[in-house]
C-alpha cells in the first residue's frame, strides 16, 4: 500500500500546475472595455444581454435594430478575459459552442478581427455593432458602455 504522502504529492503537484497556470493566465490578461456605435442610445448594458448578443441568442437591440457583435482573435488575452468575465466560459468552450451551432446549421460566430483598431472600425461601420477592445485602446469616436450584473 502506498503512503499518504506518495498519494498526496502528485495530487498537490497537479493542483499547483492547474491553478498556477490559471493564475498566470489571469495576470497576463488585459482589461477590456465594451464599445458600441455612437448612434446606440445605450449607456449601460446588462451582462446577460451582452452574453446573449455575442452568442447570438438575441439578435436585436431593444429598438429593433440588428446586433452585429465582433470578436478579437481567439489567441488574444483581451478576448480570454472578456469570455471569462462576460460569457462566463473559456475561449475554447465558446469555440465548441460555435462548432455545434455551425454543424447544426443554426448560425455563424461573430467575425474575428485582428486588433483593437479593426474592432473600432467595425463598430463605427455598423449602427448595431458591439465589440470589446483593450482598456488602453483609444476607442473614440466609438462609445464605451458599462456592463451591469
Amino acid at each position: 500500500m502506498r503512503s499518504a504522502a506518495a498519494l498526496v504529492l502528485p495530487i498537490a503537484a497537479t493542483l499547483a500546475v492547474a491553478f498556477g497556470g490559471r493564475g498566470a493566465k489571469a495576470s497576463e490578461s488585459s482589461a477590456y472595455k465594451i464599445i458600441v456605435n455612437p448612434a446606440n442610445p445605450a449607456g449601460s448594458l446588462d451582462r446577460k444581454f451582452v452574453e446573449d448578443a455575442f452568442l447570438k441568442k438575441v439578435t436585436t437591440w431593444p429598438d429593433g435594430s440588428v446586433i452585429h457583435p465582433v470578436d478579437l482573435p481567439a489567441s488574444s488575452p483581451v478576448r480570454r478575459r472578456f469570455s471569462e468575465d462576460v460569457l462566463e466560459r473559456s475561449v475554447d468552450a465558446v469555440r465548441v459552442y460555435w462548432q455545434q451551432r455551425i454543424f447544426a446549421g443554426r448560425d455563424l460566430p461573430p467575425p474575428e478581427l485582428e486588433n483593437d483598431a479593426e474592432v473600432i472600425k467595425y463598430v463605427l461601420k455598423y449602427d448595431g455593432a458591439i465589440g470589446y477592445v483593450s482598456e488602453g485602446a483609444g476607442s473614440s469616436p466609438s462609445k464605451v458602455v458599462a456592463v451591469t450584473r
